[in-house]
């Protein structure tokens, strides 16, 4: 389903999970978007990977 978090931004898409009916996928997502589009643990997911990419990054580099 594509859903909008919030009006005037764009879409998110939400599908079923296991043992999940779209609906409850639906209201999940919608319990954990705060103030951003993205849901919450997708953001702090996608924060933390990055941090972790920067260090690792940082590490490998020669100089």
């Amino acid at each position: 389903m594509a859903l909008r978090s919030r009006s005037n931004v764009k879409e998110i898409f939400v599908s079923v999970g296991h043992k999940t009916s779209l609906k409850k996928a639906v209201d999940y997502v919608m319990a954990v978007t705060t103030k951003y589009r993205i849901p919450e643990p997708t953001r702090q997911a996608d924060r933390i990977a990055g941090e972790y990419k920067r260090k690792l990054f940082n590490n490998l580099m020669i100089y």
